[in-house]
């Protein structure tokens, strides 16, 4: 998954990452290596600390669902920027906010899509849970609290409210986030 996330940043950057004079020639695929692993970070780091609902959502419904990680992953890039390359604090940022958004919901986007087997939803999950997901079908979850027939809160819409509602009080939601610590 790594690898294909590494691609996705190198199609969502185009030339910010090659032809950036901030960014020397020969570590334009370190950058791009240091932009996947950034957004594994904070994806797996939101999981472990309990943010499982943000995470849920950004698969959901992509980047624009979920701010924070994006917001979240996109100042992680910038400081793994300045440690690793060298980059000034405002060089880092700007290259940070070119490249994660875009290959954020890129990857959101992707995921969500049956007809795209670039990244399986199942796969990230277990990935960034060290395999601990293996048992859930997290796939089917999304999908069946994405269907319409279970609207708890009466809200008109089926969204992670709805999820929550229905395991609020302890039982699987506690031994789903367990999954992530």
């Amino acid at each position: 998954m790594l690898e294909n996330l590494i691609n996705l940043v190198r199609e969502q950057s185009g030339n910010v990452l090659q032809n950036n004079p901030a960014i020397p020639a020969d570590k334009s695929q370190e950058a791009a290596q240091t932009a996947g692993n950034s957004i594994l970070a904070t994806l797996q780091g939101a999981l472990s600390g309990g943010q499982l609902n943000e995470v849920l959502g950004f698969f959901k419904g992509g980047g624009s669902s979920a701010p924070g990680l994006v917001q979240q992953a996109t100042g992680n890039y910038a400081q793994d920027l300045q440690n690793k390359l060298g980059l000034d604090p405002t060089q880092a940022q700007s290259v940070a906010e070119q490249v994660v958004p875009g290959t954020m919901n890129q990857l959101a986007s992707k995921a969500a899509d049956p007809a795209d087997n670039s990244f399986d939803l199942q796969s990230i999950f277990n990935q960034l849970s060290g395999g601990k997901t293996g048992g859930i079908d997290i796939k089917s979850m999304l999908n069946r609290f994405g269907g319409g027939k279970l609207d708890k809160d009466g809200d008109g819409d089926v969204d992670l409210q709805d999820l929550k509602s229905m395991f609020s009080g302890g039982g699987v939601m506690d031994t789903v986030k367990g999954l992530f610590k």
